[in-house]
């Protein structure tokens, strides 16, 4: 009887050593395939036009790398205004979409008013129309206001968004009525229950948020390209278009990717800072209870 107990086990155990090589086999090749596109950046950034140019089959790595082609992305192109203006769009966008997110969201969840389920449906409703309906309607509208390059037409139509205040109302409506009701009793308005009570319980779902935002705002493209034709006012996702087309040229790949190392590196280190914070507010939006 032991001896049989012994023999399942070994062999369970050898399932389990087999299949953990097989996830983790798995794993290593799935992430060869998402890093090397970033490594294949960074590597080329590092190549000089000459030695990049002379490299008839590619090379996977190089034995005099140099820094210029990051000195070319200031210094020939304007990618540090570029920057600056994607860092002014984003603080702002953000900042105010966190506001108006964290008061829709309040008053979906905890407020009563008449029609308020009929209003948060019709909401959700938005979600079905296209977003290039809404980009036709936004231009018109920036346009008759005359606010065309200039920050204000950037920032306005992105102060908002349906998919954040439904996250965050799902968020704010599993904490417990008796809290509220409490805070009531003690004569706590409903501003000071939001600061003090709701935010900091959904302190993972907004810095979640936050992070999105921001991560959307940098890779914002379509809008800034349509409402903005002065350079002054260029982001950089519309500024690596305008550095191919009149900066570098194109064929500097080098300098161009270098370009991208540079554009690329702000939102890595977000990631890589609040990624489990990212991963707690997704999973909590998730929960019910």
């Amino acid at each position: 009887m032991e001896k049989d107990y012994l023999k399942i086990e070994k062999s369970a155990k050898r399932d389990r050593t087999i299949r953990n090589i097989f996830i983790y086999t798995m794993l290593i090749f799935w992430s060869f395939l998402v890093l090397f596109p970033f490594y294949w950046m960074v590597l080329t950034s590092l190549k000089s036009y000459g030695t990049y140019n002379a490299e008839y089959i590619p090379k996977f790595f190089t034995l005099s790398p140099t820094l210029q082609n990051y000195a070319d992305a200031f210094t020939t192109v304007s990618l540090g205004r570029y920057l600056l203006n994607t860092l002014i769009f984003t603080v702002i966008t953000t900042a105010l979409m966190l506001l108006v997110t964290t008061l829709a969201a309040f008053a979906f969840a905890r407020l009563e008013f008449r029609g308020k389920n009929l209003v948060f449906t019709l909401f959700l409703a938005l979600m079905m129309i296209p977003n290039e309906l809404v980009i036709i309607t936004n231009f018109v509208t920036i346009t008759d206001a005359g606010l065309r390059n200039t920050f204000a037409g950037l920032i306005l139509p992105s102060v908002t968004s349906v998919f954040y205040i439904y996250l965050l109302r799902e968020n704010f409506a599993q904490i417990p009525d008796e809290l509220y009701y409490a805070a009531k009793v003690d004569g706590t308005t409903n501003l000071r229950y939001l600061c003090r009570v709701m935010l900091p319980i959904c302190r993972p779902t907004l810095i979640t948020i936050a992070i999105l935002k921001v991560i959307e705002c940098w890779n914002s493209y379509v809008w800034p390209r349509l409402i903005t034709d002065n350079a002054d006012y260029y982001l950089v996702s519309n500024g690596i278009q305008e550095i191919r087309e009149n900066g570098f040229g194109r064929e500097n790949i080098p300098a161009m990717m270098a370009a991208v190392v540079v554009i690329s590196l702000p939102l890595i280190a977000l990631f890589l800072v609040f990624r489990k914070k990212i991963m707690a507010g997704v999973s909590r939006g998730g929960m019910k209870g």
